[in-house]
């Protein structure tokens, strides 16, 4: 694929994984719902590693990380931010931390979440359209 190719695949699914994490929250599946919001925001951000850096997108799920490959201007809030969308990632994943993830994602704890997940996605995509 070239480069237009791979933003357009990145982002595509991007919006598709943002529909599932948004009928899973609906349907009050939290802990998955935010799951699937970290693959939303590291699919974004590999959308714009190819868009500033190269094809080559790094085999990395940790998003400050990606961020900072990814050449983004992060402030400190959005540091946290993706620090935080991080865990849900490892959390949901791996059997001991799951349990304890599960009773965190109270219906206002996913709330807040998510909306911190929609306001990163909104940027991002406003990143990608610049260019």
């Amino acid at each position: 694929m070239d480069k237009e190719e791979l933003i357009t695949y990145w982002t595509e699914t991007a919006e598709q994984d943002y529909e599932t994490m948004m009928h899973l929250y609906e349907s009050k599946d939290y802990h998955w719902s935010l799951f699937i919001g970290h693959l939303v925001i590291e699919k974004l951000i590999k959308a714009i590693y190819v868009q500033n850096v190269n094809n080559n997108v790094p085999r990395i799920h940790d998003l400050l990380r990606l961020a900072d490959k990814a050449l983004l201007p992060v402030i400190d809030e959005q540091k946290d931010i993706l620090d935080m969308i991080t865990t849900f990632n490892i959390s949901a994943r791996y059997p001991d931390y799951k349990r304890s993830f599960y009773n965190k994602c109270n219906s206002n704890f996913t709330t807040e979440s998510i909306d911190k997940i929609k306001e990163l996605r909104l940027w991002l995509l406003t990143i990608l359209e610049k260019k």
